[in-house]
């Protein structure tokens, strides 16, 4: 890497911010200066151009920071170049070279090439394993053959001399009489049995438990996906995940249950349950969460049709009404030197109800209602999924 490289990148940050601007109208034209909505749509964009993708951390390590001190991999300025409407990072530089600068041919390696040095070196090494396989194995064969080699010739035999009279005398033996077999037997029968007991002891006293979850409002199965957390004292708490419309079948013998049942339409629900008497079969009702159906609507669904403005409409007035105008939204990076950044309703509103890829990678980390149910707080964070720094 050299200083002219630096300097490159530089120019490609523009070439890249002056393609989002040709149909785009970000909060600022400055790309170091746009915030997390203006970076979904970025990627949003990215992906339809350049089939690719870059994180929100790459985003502030690269573009926040200006100048760069370091350049990023070359995948991601191969990425960033085809955006830009260039072949590659070699043709970008190629096509912006700075007055007296000669770029080295040997830079571009083409994947045919690539491919060709890697089967040379493969059959170089395959070759040299197969000369020291065949070696060994040549002198392998010469140590077993000189192993075979005897000599007759200096052998002795020896014959075991036998008395004629003692071999014809039959051999008699006196009979025992054990009176100790029947009481080995009694016992070792009931050590059999004991340890039998001992093994399937959990499955002779523990119970099964079967738990069926309907819609609270809809009285039917619930039909989204369900986690249950089962808390124990003095362990760490095990997960299960339920399909829609299975019930969670839970075979203990303890004494009491504690499940936290959490789902992405439903509100959170906390059940604790006396085992001594509790029945083995039960129903549980989840009460459906306005604000995650309408979170979970727009991360699934893919809003076309005519009546599309329409539906998004809705959703939005659905959670205008249930967020108060005073909420303090928060969304969480991972950036050692952006960690948090405010939003404020109307941008948070139209960040959930805009149909984008990384809609679907939004988790709620916390989120708090008042006595009314209005939402007055809520942090939030969009997962990174794809392979780029």
């Amino acid at each position: 890497m050299t200083d002219l490289d630096l300097l490159h990148f530089e120019q490609l940050k523009k070439s890249v911010q002056a393609q989002y601007l040709t149909d785009y109208t970000p909060s600022f034209d400055d790309i170091s200066k746009w915030k997390g909505i203006d970076i979904i749509y970025f990627q949003e964009d990215l992906r339809k151009r350049a089939k690719g993708n870059i994180s929100e951390k790459s985003f502030y390590t690269y573009f926040k920071t200006c100048p760069v001190t370091k350049l990023p991999r070359i995948d991601m300025l191969n990425l960033l170049s085809i955006y830009a409407g260039f072949d590659s990072w070699y043709d970008f530089k190629k096509q912006n070279l700075f007055a007296g600068e000669l770029l080295n041919d040997e830079e571009e390696i083409e994947d045919d090439d690539l491919k060709e040095l890697e089967k040379t070196v493969s059959a170089s090494i395959n070759l040299n394993s197969e000369t020291n396989n065949s070696e060994n194995t040549t002198k392998e064969e010469l140590n077993f053959t000189d192993l075979q080699k005897s000599n007759n010739e200096n052998q002795s035999v020896i014959e075991n001399s036998v008395n004629p009279e003692e071999a014809s005398k039959p051999s008699v033996s006196q009979p025992k009489k054990n009176h100790q077999r029947p009481i080995w037997i009694a016992v070792t029968s009931i050590f059999v049995i004991l340890l039998g007991l001992l093994g399937f002891k959990d499955e002779i006293f523990q119970k099964t438990y079967t738990y069926h979850f309907t819609d609270a409002d809809r009285n039917m199965k619930v039909q989204s996906d369900i986690e249950i957390k089962v808390i124990k004292e003095n362990e760490s708490p095990i997960l299960y995940r339920i399909k829609p419309g299975e019930s969670f079948v839970y075979p203990s013998k303890d004494k009491t249950l504690k499940m936290q049942i959490s789902s992405a339409v439903y509100e959170n629900l906390e059940v604790n349950r006396n085992l001594e008497n509790a029945p083995k079969e039960e129903t549980i009702e989840l009460k459906p969460d306005d604000y995650k159906m309408a979170l979970y609507y727009f991360s699934i669904k893919d809003i076309k049709g005519d009546n599309s403005e329409q539906l998004i409409q809705q959703k939005r007035k659905q959670l205008e009404n249930l967020i108060s105008n005073s909420a303090v939204i928060t969304q969480v990076y991972d950036s050692d030197i952006y960690g948090l950044e405010a939003l404020d309703k109307d941008d948070y509103i139209t960040l959930v109800t805009t149909p984008t890829t990384s809609l679907k990678n939004l988790n709620v980390i916390e989120m708090k209602k008042d006595n009314k149910g209005k939402i007055v707080s809520i942090k939030f964070k969009i997962s990174n999924n794809e392979n780029n720094p």
